[in-house]
């Protein structure tokens, strides 16, 4: 190979991936989708950055990169925010998820095995305690633990992949109703599964629509407020001061 095809494929080279960049990333996401940072939160670079321990490069990295994504609204003049979803935006996501775990519950009814079941039951066992002890992000992390390991045990690697890219979002929108649905939505979750041991696709299918379609309703007729989107545990990220940027 020519030494100028050699510089040509240098040039286009793909560059690695910068770990402090993406863990400061991943760091902000996390205190949005668990809503320690509720949407319209002011985000201040130095506040965020002095809470991370990192300086303010990649933290802007990091803000870019989230509005472009949509979580985070960039107002010239104004700084960053995070995003206040829409009942539009709330009502899209939300009804491509009920298309994708329909799906996903249809085929486990054909397709799990006993020990599949076995580690669904073992999920729901720990929503509900998580439910018990009144921790709304245990909550949160379990029902998205339970419904990713139901769309890996309909055995579509494509289906288990399209869930996964939405699992963050839908975290988002499930943090404010989980108290409400509480252990209605692991009743929920135990009929389904019985429906799947049973075979049955079909009441697999319907059950994973009305499952869905609660939680869409719940989300819609919650007054969402000031408390409404106010961290779960405000004791996680401190309070208030650099753990929690001002407005």
């Amino acid at each position: 190979m020519s030494h100028q095809a050699l510089q040509a494929l240098a040039a286009g080279r793909v560059r690695r991936p910068a770990p402090l960049r993406d863990a400061v990333y991943d760091a902000i996401l996390d205190l949005i989708t668990t809503r320690r940072l509720p949407p319209g939160q002011h985000l201040v670079e130095t506040e965020l950055a002095a809470h991370l321990g990192v300086s303010r490069q990649p933290v802007r990295e990091a803000l870019q990169r989230l509005s472009n994504e949509s979580w985070v609204d960039l107002r010239p003049g104004y700084g960053a925010f995070v995003h206040r979803p829409t009942e539009s935006e709330a009502d899209q996501l939300l009804s491509v998820r009920a298309l994708l775990e329909a799906e996903a519950a249809r085929l486990a009814a054909r397709n799990a095995a006993p020990e599949e079941i076995a580690r669904l039951r073992e999920r729901i066992a720990v929503g509900r305690s998580a439910v018990r002890a009144d921790d709304v992000e245990a909550v949160v992390a379990a029902n998205a633990d339970f419904h990713r390991a139901l769309a890996e045990v309909s055995g579509n690697g494509v289906l288990a992949e399209l869930a996964a890219q939405v699992d963050r979002r839908v975290r988002w929108y499930y943090t404010p109703v989980a108290r409400t649905r509480g252990h209605d939505s692991w009743d929920e979750h135990d009929r389904l599964v019985d429906a799947i041991a049973a075979g049955d696709a079909d009441a697999a299918a319907d059950l994973m629509r009305e499952h869905t379609e609660r939680t869409r309703r719940t989300y819609h007729e919650r007054a969402v407020g000031p408390a409404a989107d106010a961290a779960p545990n405000a004791e996680a990220t401190g309070g208030t001061g650099a753990d929690a940027p001002r407005e």
